[in-house]
């Protein structure tokens, strides 16, 4: 089984995600085109909501006349984005943010560093502060969470991620770490105990471990990232299997391995789609920044747990369980023969 085939399984027990191992002919009808990651509402659930009156409003305003509107939203509380097909045949996404902060940072990507990917990000048509609203032009292609692909598919994929990696890290010129821009240990506590009753036994000692040790590292510069880089986040083209960024919502400058965070669970057990990423960013981390990597991690880890029970997100909530476990075993066995820490 491959790293693909592994979350395409796993996908396919999610709640509203249709059964896309089936072939024609089987009980549940196969797809080829469906996105995992989209909820299906069951037969008995009520139409999909369209955009309240000021967001279509908005939104024919900025694009002209919509004549269809599908539930595009991810499967979780509170995300909230529409296909809209226009009179014209012309195809948007429209988007209304959770909070200002997210609005604001979203903006500000497609305004700054997105641009400079040319057709590796959506284009903003509009947005506006007041609806926490944008409208995105759309770019093709599916996510790659889920995609299943051969081993040496999956080490292409993975050196054309490292490459958009650094496109988005070389967006504009690094600079100087700022006050407070350290592993976001703060919050740390606070996360432990919305996520404690699901961390593994061991857990929770490892990860204020880490704590222990984040404020020894040194500050990296800091570049622009996507804040969200993961597979999911990630759109491959049927038609020449070009590599695209989605959700910028979390995007803000910060160290380079901040967008690693999320993708390692990507690569875990499978040293050569790291290395296979790192060919594609171009150079090797440095010590400090695999010591952050394995910080943010768990941090991150631990946040999604608490995060995913809260909003309804099972997949950020297995791979928030996962990742600690991982990183215990990557470091006995960094620090033993054995595989016992000393």
């Amino acid at each position: 089984m491959t790293l693909f085939d592994s979350a395409a399984g796993y996908a396919r027990y999610r709640p509203g995600i249709p059964d896309e191992s089936a072939r024609p002919g089987d009980a549940i009808a196969y797809d080829a085109g469906a996105d995992r990651l989209r909820p299906v509402p069951d037969v008995d659930s009520p139409p999909a909501r369209r955009p309240d009156a000021p967001v279509v409003e908005f939104t024919q305003r900025a694009v002209g006349r919509i004549t269809g509107w599908e539930d595009a939203s991810w499967v979780r509380k509170g995300s909230r984005v529409w296909r809209a097909r226009g009179a014209g045949g012309g195809t948007w996404y429209v988007k209304i943010h959770q909070s200002e902060k997210f609005h604001a940072r979203e903006v500000r990507a497609y305004r700054t560093w997105a641009l400079s990917l040319g057709g590796g990000a959506p284009r903003l048509v509009a947005s506006d502060k007041k609806l926490r609203a944008v409208v995105l032009i759309s770019v093709p292609g599916r996510p790659l969470h889920g995609a299943v692909l051969s081993p040496g598919q999956e080490r292409d994929v993975f050196q054309r991620i490292g490459a958009l990696a650094r496109r988005i890290h070389q967006a504009s010129a690094p600079r100087p770490a700022s006050e407070g821009s350290g592993p976001a240990v703060g919050k740390a506590e606070r996360h432990l105990t919305a996520a404690r009753h699901r961390l593994a036994p061991g857990d929770e000692e490892f990860v204020r471990g880490l704590v222990r040790q984040a404020k020894n590292l040194p500050l990296p510069e800091q570049v622009e990232t996507h804040g969200d880089f993961q597979l999911r986040n990630i759109l491959c083209s049927d038609v020449d299997g070009s590599l695209a960024v989605i959700d910028l919502e979390r995007s803000e400058p910060g160290p380079a391995v901040r967008d690693l965070v999320r993708l390692s669970d990507a690569w875990a057990h499978r040293p050569d789609l790291y290395e296979a990423f790192l060919a594609g960013y171009g150079r090797t981390l440095t010590d400090a920044e695999e010591s952050r990597l394995v910080i943010d991690s768990a941090l991150d880890a631990v946040s999604g747990v608490a995060f995913g029970a809260a909003h309804g997100d099972p997949e950020l909530v297995e791979r928030g369980r996962r990742t600690p476990a991982r990183l215990r075993t990557e470091r006995r066995s960094c620090n033993s023969p054995t595989g016992e820490s000393p």
